[in-house]
């Protein structure tokens, strides 16, 4: 018995992979169903699906990872096919079996490929079997403590710790020592039983400046499998991907032949179906070496788009639907160069810890040919602690790779956001990087010239506040007279009969503080028309996004968006009163653990609370050694960015 035709499609995700499947899923005239946690009931996702379904719950184990209420939303809404994007229950074989016997369409391999290649230790025993290279580790069914022991041993440090049920950085600790095992396989099993359910683990040899190159496969239900050229992932971050590009820079088509044909092997051996990824590692010789394969959409499948003019969700919809492959491996186009950067709600400069907020500004490059943005926010919307904090991604493609690259500096350039912080100037750093320039890449490339990457904060100038000082005056409130410029009484310079005309400023922004004087009888070199400021000088114009939300005032400064406030130092001296010795919470979350109690004698560095956000452990530790003088947390509850968590008491005070 056939089934009718797809209709109906329902995403089982969030943000802008959410957003991205159902502009492919409109176009091709199906209805779009989105589903949403209490959180996102109001998220752009939501807003643009044509119906939407309320989860309930905050976390993702309420909401986004509850086989059942998909499946019942599923139901309600009439969709016929689930799309689950990437991440959540995306290599799950227990929702993807739960699909089909639901007698819906699974936008994803069978199950059964998932189960083979779903996990990383049953992929690699699968590609060992097949004679394809792996990098030494352990992959069995043991997992306590002594078994990791005994293989890291064996392996030889340094090793790394990898969540066999997932990716994406979750549940992946890099160890150094063996006295640093047992603390990062536990917080590697929270972290992967919290992200995917499943804390099983594995452990292999880290391999000192490897690339990063994983080819794309798609296969259909008609034994046809292709690969759809390759991509580097090598800059990455806590082991998850900030900029990926395609194809890979010096890769010849011979190991491009090779490891497409291989990641083809692979696919078919498992009789796989659907949009999939086979990651290798490759080191200076060309060898490379099997890591995983991931059964679904990748985040960077964009870049694969760009060089090939193909629309994968648009593939994967049609192949789920019984329709063969449109072309053959020969017919595979290669046109051009593609780079994608992802964008997160993060602070680069405090260890890249996951940031939280309202957008209260948020201006995305302008659109043109070679330009694309794939994002799942809007101004106005919240980024809240209880999802991964990428807002969206920034693509650019070119005839070749350095026209790929300065397009993108370009788009990064006209990016702007205020009111969470961002990874931006980061990110142009990176893409403008010599090194970067010349394709100099491995997954080395971030610690290598971190100084340059992420450079200590230099004092803002006195251009700047200047700049500062001037927007915020001209930005305040509408003017008493608007029908007559020329009118004293339309000047919001502070101009009053009788007393100078001076108004003083004390401003603040990161961190620092200014108190600029303005004299409304001298002419100003700047000027604020709409939301740019204009600056002369020596004859050069500049222009300066500056953008007033209430009180802060977002200026545009060599690339960065800057946050800047009015401040009263009085009403601030009188409001400086903190716990001492207080350790505080570095951004929104839950506590995972306390490991301490009051009266309890630490040393320094030693771990105190483990708070998780955005799907991520993070621990506060120690800073000296002393005694717990108090506790202001307990397991299981919420926390806001900057309250007080543990008050530390110095040894001998």
């Amino acid at each position: 018995m056939s089934r009718p035709p797809l209709t109906t499609l329902l995403v089982a995700n969030r943000g802008e992979i959410a957003c991205r499947v159902m502009r492919t899923a409109k176009a091709l005239g199906l209805t779009t169903v989105a589903v949403h946690s209490a959180v996102d009931r109001n998220a752009r996702h939501s807003r643009e699906a044509d119906i939407r379904v309320d989860l309930g719950g905050a976390k993702a184990a309420d909401s986004y990872l509850d086989v059942d209420k998909l499946l019942a939303a599923a139901k309600a809404s009439g969709a016929q096919a689930i799309h689950p994007g990437y991440g959540f229950l995306s290599e799950n074989a227990g929702f993807a079996r739960a699909i089909e016997e639901a007698g819906l369409i699974f936008l994803g391999p069978p199950a059964s490929a998932i189960d083979a290649m779903g996990s990383k230790s049953a992929a690699k025993a699968l590609m060992e079997t097949a004679g394809v290279p792996l990098v030494p580790g352990y992959h069995g069914q043991a997992q306590d403590l002594e078994t990791f022991r005994e293989a890291s041993a064996r392996i030889g440090y340094p090793v790394l710790l990898k969540a066999t049920a997932g990716g994406g950085g979750k549940g992946m600790k890099v160890v150094e020592r063996e006295s640093e095992l047992a603390e990062a396989l536990a917080s590697a099993q929270r972290e992967a039983q919290s992200s995917f359910g499943d804390s099983r683990m594995l452990v292999e040899k880290y391999v000192l400046k490897p690339r990063h190159v994983e080819i794309q496969v798609f296969a259909d239900q008609h034994g046809n499998c292709l690969y759809l050229n390759e991509r580097d992932c090598s800059i990455q971050r806590r082991h998850q991907k900030v900029v990926e590009e395609a194809p890979a820079p010096g890769l010849s088509p011979g190991q491009r032949r090779a490891m497409g044909e291989a990641a083809v092997r692979a696919a078919q051996a498992i009789g796989y179906v659907g949009a999939g990824t086979v990651e290798f590692l490759l080191d200076s010789r060309g060898e490379f070496f099997f890591m995983e394969m991931n059964t679904r959409l990748q985040v960077e499948h964009p870049v694969t788009e760009a060089i090939t003019g193909l629309d994968l969700v648009a593939w994967q919809i049609r192949v789920a639907c019984g329709e063969p492959l449109p072309i053959t491996q020969d017919q595979v186009p290669l046109k051009g160069h593609a780079i994608e950067v992802r964008l997160y709600a993060e602070d680069p400069s405090n260890d890249f810890l996951p940031a939280t907020g309202s957008l209260q500004v948020y201006r995305e490059s302008a659109p043109g040919p070679g330009r694309r943005v794939d994002s799942g926010v809007e101004e106005g919307d919240s980024v809240s602690p209880f999802y991964d904090p990428m807002l969206g991604k920034l693509i650019a493609w070119g005839e070749d790779r350095e026209q790929a690259r300065l397009r993108l500096l370009s788009m990064l350039d006209e990016f702007a956001i205020g009111g969470v912080k961002t990874n931006i100037a980061f990110l142009r750093r990176i893409i403008a990087h010599p090194a970067f320039a010349e394709a100099e890449l491995d997954t080395g490339f971030i610690p290598r010239y971190q100084e340059q990457l992420l450079p200590a904060p230099q004092p803002l100038p006195g251009a700047f506040w200047q700049a500062a000082a001037e927007a915020y005056i001209q930005s305040e409130p509408a003017r008493i007279r608007n029908d007559d410029r020329h009118s004293p009484w339309s000047s919001t310079q502070g101009l009053r009969a009788g007393l100078p005309s001076n108004v003083s400023l004390h401003l603040c922004c990161n961190d620092e503080r200014q108190m600029i004087s303005l004299n409304a009888s001298s002419p100003s070199t700047l000027q604020l028309q709409g939301e740019q400021l204009i600056r002369d000088e020596d004859g050069i114009r500049r222009n300066h996004l500056a953008i007033r939300r209430g009180d802060p005032l977002y200026l545009q400064w060599q690339g960065e968006l800057h946050t800047v406030s009015r401040v009263d130092p009085i009403a601030e001296a009188e409001a400086s009163h903190s716990h001492q010795g207080g350790l505080t919470a570095p951004m929104n979350g839950s506590i995972v653990r306390v490991l301490v109690e009051v009266g309890q004698p630490v040393e320094a560095g030693a771990q105190l609370v483990v708070l998780e956000a955005m799907k991520m452990e993070h621990s506060i530790r120690a800073p000296h050694a002393g005694v717990i003088k108090a506790l202001y947390c307990q397991e299981g509850e919420m926390v806001s960015e900057g309250s007080v968590l543990v008050e530390l008491e110095e040894a001998g005070e």
